[in-house]
């Protein structure tokens, strides 16, 4: 490969990368806000505890 296909490929590469990042973020925000202002709304850390995560897992699985 010469190096005008390396840097495409990297370029592309990096915009994956942020566009993944991104929509992270994005999904992380939303969480926090719906459990914020339709949940309980105390905290809206609480949302990315794990032990929120292993209870809202149990009520789907039935454990």
């Amino acid at each position: 490969m010469d190096k005008e296909n390396l840097s495409y490929v990297g370029k592309n590469l990096l915009l994956v990368v942020i566009v993944l990042l991104i929509a992270a973020l994005v999904f992380v925000l939303g969480l926090m806000l719906g459990y914020g202002v339709i949940g309980d709304g105390d905290n809206v850390f609480a949302v990315l505890s794990p032990a929120k995560w292993q209870e809202l897992i149990g009520k789907f699985t039935g454990k």
